[in-house]
């Protein structure tokens, strides 16, 4: 049974998206977080790092290993199953949350209607072709 949890933000939505296809590293964490958004999430170093370690204190990802490359150390962090029903979770409630609003617009789509335009428009009465 899963437990009520609070909104999620955006940054965290992606950053948890992006690590459902296996672990990264926080530069690979940055691009895919990019590209699975539209380009609508850019995270900067910090602001990643601080979600990171927030997001591994509340237990939705772990590190997964680290390695060295060029000296310095690179991690990679992975979602767990906590994390991986958070998401979904959160997938759910926005997918619930749309169709309120895509399930409506298409029944009742205001009618366009020309007005201010032509005779009819001027007093002119209909117009009778």
């Amino acid at each position: 049974m899963s437990r009520r949890r609070s909104m999620m933000s955006e940054a965290t939505y992606f950053i948890l998206a992006a690590l459902l296809d296996g672990p990264l590293h926080g530069y690979a964490v940055i691009k895919r977080a990019q590209e699975q958004s539209g380009g609508r999430v850019n995270l900067a170093v910090g602001t990643l790092y601080g979600a990171l370690e927030r997001m591994t204190d509340d237990r939705l990802i772990e590190v997964d290993r680290e390695e060295v490359v060029a000296g310095r150390p690179r991690r990679y962090f992975r979602v767990t199953e906590t994390g991986r029903e958070a998401v979904q979770e959160e997938a759910g409630r926005l997918a619930a949350a749309a169709a309120v609003v895509t399930g409506r617009t298409a029944r009742t789509a205001p009618r366009r209607t020309a007005r201010g335009t032509g005779p009819a428009a001027a007093g002119a009465g209909p117009v009778i072709a």
